[in-house]
């Protein structure tokens, strides 16, 4: 059974995996520890038997929030792992009282945006040549909450 955990340091070098492993421009490890000492961010894994399979990160400011990154390594994926974590960070965001989430996806990523259509986002914009490696148009979707 797949378990969100808040993410802490005995899980980092899992998560700079999975960010390698997804992402051609990955964040860096000391980049992870901001983000998990920072008190305006969010982050999570998703973790089955001893595995932490994916993770997924929010960032926010008042009532608004900025949903940074959601990946689960390849073998994982199709699996709920990404669904559990999208979940997770949605019931966080409602019971901080933050009103809507933004994020931008790959134009090309028909998985997550499908994903993330599931759970009431929508398209309301689009950041030319956002991604780097391959220069790719960014869709941005917003849910309100």
């Amino acid at each position: 059974m797949i378990q969100i955990k808040r993410l802490e340091s005995v899980y980092l070098d899992a998560v700079v995996n999975i960010e390698e492993a997804c992402f051609s421009v990955p964040w860096s490890y000391e980049s992870f520890v901001w983000a998990m000492q920072n008190e305006n961010n969010y982050f999570v894994v998703a973790e089955e038997d001893g595995t932490v399979m994916g993770y997924a990160g929010l960032c926010f400011v008042l009532d608004e929030g900025d949903v940074v990154n959601v990946a689960t390594l390849p073998e994982y994926r199709r699996r709920g792992v990404g669904a559990a974590l999208v979940s997770d960070i949605i019931e966080f965001a409602k019971k901080k009282g933050i009103k809507s989430l933004m994020l931008e996806v790959r134009e090309s990523n028909a998985g997550a945006i499908a994903l993330y259509e599931k759970f009431g986002f929508v398209k309301i914009g689009t950041r030319k040549n956002y991604y780097s490696k391959p220069t790719e148009n960014a869709d941005i979707m917003r849910l309100e909450l």
